[in-house]
């Protein structure tokens, strides 16, 4: 599967940005779709990751009660939504795929830049 992640940009703190996550090549439902992101100079981190069918989430603790993971099986997109933005969210952002949630997914997006201005 094909994944293209998009929908960063510049948000001052405390604001929202939804990335999205379009998909091709295989049956899209098919995959649990995972969210990572890596800060400069850091490593990529886990972010949160949602099932095949969309009936459940899971989310690395920073994220919590803030993000959201959401998808479209019918339009092959996944979403992240991410609220009360804070500084410490800048990074760049990626999409992965896999038949479960796992930390090392097979199949990669692009990343897309996030950042937050305080």
């Amino acid at each position: 599967v094909q994944l293209q992640a998009s929908g960063g940009g510049l948000v001052q703190a405390g604001g929202s940005l939804r990335l999205s996550c379009a998909a091709s090549g295989r049956t899209f439902s098919n995959y649990a779709v995972g969210w990572f992101r890596q800060a400069p100079g850091k490593e990529r981190v886990f972010v949160g990751c949602i099932t095949w069918s969309g009936s459940n989430a899971i989310y690395e603790a920073s994220g919590k009660g803030r993000f959201t993971i959401s998808r479209d099986n019918a339009k092959n997109t996944a979403f992240l939504q991410m609220n009360s933005l804070k500084p410490e969210d800048t990074a760049v952002y990626y999409c992965a795929a896999d038949r479960n949630c796992v930390r090392t997914p097979d199949y990669w997006g692009q990343g897309t830049l996030v950042t937050v201005s305080s």
